[in-house]
Formats: structure tokens, sequence, C-alpha cells
């Protein structure tokens, strides 16, 4: 597995929503975490569909959390940017769609993998990731 992109400027402009109160404007965040704007917008849009943050438009206007920043984790954010988290194609898809599945040695080897990073993920929020004293 490998993290994208887009899942670390998502989880990026998460933290720095956390860090904020109120609405920030969607520029403001790109600026600050160093993500192209346009980029941003689709990481946004992303966010919104999976009700990870609002929008708001206006003077005042901006994206805020929709929860409070100990309720997200790493793996739901993921799951959300990522096409997948899986170590292999074979977990990565349904496994009726391959014809060794129920005969492969190495499956259950990849399953425990799979749990095991998602397990990892799954410990961490954004609070894990904003600096120490905020």
């Amino acid at each position: 597995m490998i993290v994208s992109t887009k899942g670390r400027y998502a989880l990026r402009i998460l933290t720095a929503l956390a860090r904020e109160d109120g609405c920030v404007p969607l520029r403001k965040l790109a600026a600050a975490e160093d993500v192209p704007f346009k980029y941003a917008e689709a990481i946004a849009s992303l966010l919104v569909k999976a009700g990870f943050v609002e929008s708001e438009r206006g003077k005042n206007g901006g994206y805020h959390l929709t929860r409070a920043p100990e309720e997200y984790t790493l793996a739901e954010v993921l799951r959300v940017t990522e096409t997948s988290l899986a170590a292999t194609d074979c977990t990565g898809r349904k496994e009726q769609d391959c014809p060794r599945a129920a005969t492969c040695p190495t499956l259950p080897v990849w399953r425990a993998l799979d749990k095991t990073v998602y397990d990892f993920l799954a410990g961490y929020t954004l609070v894990d990731l904003m600096p120490k004293g905020e």
C-alpha cells in the first residue's frame, strides 16, 4: 500500500481545520498546507461527500469539521481518498474474482497484513497529527 498525495493532502487539510475555530477558506487552507488549489478543491469535494467537512458560503464562509478531531481516524480518511488500502490485488478486490482464493496458501497472510495496517491506521486520529500543545 502506498498512500497517495491525495490521502496525505486530505490528512493535512483536515488537521489544519482541526486547529482552527469556525470556517476556513479553502484558499487559505491550500496555501498554508502547500496544496495546489485545484487539487484542494477536488479533495474538499471528497471530504464533503464523505461527511467529514461542511462548507459555508459568504463573507465568513469556508470549511469546517463536522465532528471533533479525535473522532476522525486516519483509516476512515484514507478509505475515502485512496483506491485501496490493500497490500495486494487479491485482497483489494472481491475474493470470488480470484480463481485461486479457496486454495491460495498466501491469502491468509495478505488478509492479516491488511487487518494490521487498517488497525494501525484506525489507532490514530487527527489529534495525533497535531503538534503537541494545541
